[in-house]
């Protein structure tokens, strides 16, 4: 049927070049298949049933909320719910990211090659960060 999940890891862990290779390329692999989705309910796509049609209920098609408010055109500002999920309202948030906020020795410290896992997570976080941020512009 196939390797086990560590067997891979197992032969590339002391190989640098190669672990980054092999996790680079699945999260490219997993980009495509979430691209390959998305145009697949494009081609599927029937506005005349706005009830079940699942990119709506999936959020792809919120191209309002997530263009303006994340890019600032409107101001910068999230969606906050309740709980369940009932009701909400956008909110303005502060945002506390800026140049004070990226301590740079704590940064190179972490980008050094013995920490290739923190890279490779950091790496992995900020590509499905971006999807994320796609998805909801779309």
């Amino acid at each position: 049927m196939g390797f086990p999940w560590y067997r891979v890891h197992t032969v590339v862990l002391n190989d640098h070049g190669r672990l980054l290779s092999v996790h680079i390329t699945h999260t490219a692999l997993v980009a495509g298949w979430a691209d390959s989705m998305a145009l697949y309910e494009l081609a599927v796509f029937d506005p005349s049933d706005p009830v079940l049609d699942p990119m709506w209920r999936q959020g792809v098609t919120c191209s309002g909320f997530g263009a303006f408010h994340l890019t600032s055109l409107y101001g910068l500002e999230i969606w906050v719910s309740d709980p369940y999920g009932l009701k909400g309202k956008s909110t303005t948030c502060k945002s506390s990211m800026g140049r004070g906020s990226v301590r740079q020795p704590r940064l190179y410290k972490g980008l050094r090659i013995r920490n290739i896992k923190t890279v490779l997570s950091s790496s992995i976080a900020a590509v499905f960060f971006a999807a994320f941020v796609l998805a909801g512009t779309m």
